[in-house]
């Protein structure tokens, strides 16, 4: 072996296409151009964002101004203007179990009316249950309420409050609740012989050991 004799592996290279050589070497005339148009002249590289004049992708594409959280809650809103409105109107009729017993002599106090988010769906006040109730506080109350929803604005808990009624807040559970039925394992106790030795037990032994130890060296002697 010379190094003259050294050549490339073979098919490792290949021969450059020499272009514009004649007809006989099969790329003459339009040298692999194509017949005229722009990619044919000299100089007429295309940029690939290029669209033929039309507006470009990213110009018809929406810019979107500001922030958005991620992390917002989307909530079913009623207003306590509108429950008053529907306590007017009878939309939410007590049963004959849940009315209040009358009272001698004296006008009874009318019983809380229950509202939550499937009364006020079914009243019209709410358009769906898949999200969470908020009782906003725009308008006025006068009868008594317990209203159970997810979130109340402060001025809609105290008109609610004011007007003799009460509210519930829906909790959510931050972390997954155990299985009902399932109970925790109990620990295993430790026994009497398992527990280490108590140093005061060892204190109380030591003096006894000693004076057995004086006694026998005196009868020794």
């Amino acid at each position: 072996m010379k190094l003259h004799d050294l050549r490339p592996a073979e098919g490792s290279r290949k021969d450059r296409i020499r272009v514009g050589r004649g007809i006989a070497a099969g790329k003459g005339k339009t040298a692999g151009r194509g017949t005229k148009g722009q990619k044919a002249r000299a100089g007429g590289s295309i940029p690939p964002w290029f669209e033929g004049g039309q507006t470009p992708l990213h110009m018809r594409i929406p810019k979107l101004r500001g922030f958005k959280n991620r992390f917002r809650i989307e909530y079913e809103v009623v207003n306590i203007g509108a429950i008053s409105a529907a306590v007017e109107r009878g939309a939410f009729e007590m049963e004959p179990a849940e009315a209040a017993p009358k009272s001698k002599g004296k006008a009874a106090k009318s019983a809380q009316i229950t509202v939550n988010q499937d009364i006020l769906r079914a009243v019209g006040l709410v358009r769906t249950l898949n999200k969470p109730l908020k009782i906003l506080g725009n308008g006025e109350l006068t009868a008594a309420l317990f209203v159970v929803a997810d979130a109340f604005t402060a001025s809609a808990r105290s008109k609610i409050e004011a007007a003799g009624g009460s509210v519930n807040v829906l909790e959510m559970p931050t972390a997954p609740l155990k299985a009902i039925g399932l109970d925790e394992p109990a620990r295993d106790e430790p026994t009497p012989a398992d527990e280490p030795p108590n140093d005061a037990a060892i204190d109380q032994a030591t003096p006894a050991e000693s004076g057995d130890a004086e006694t026998t060296s005196a009868d020794d002697a």
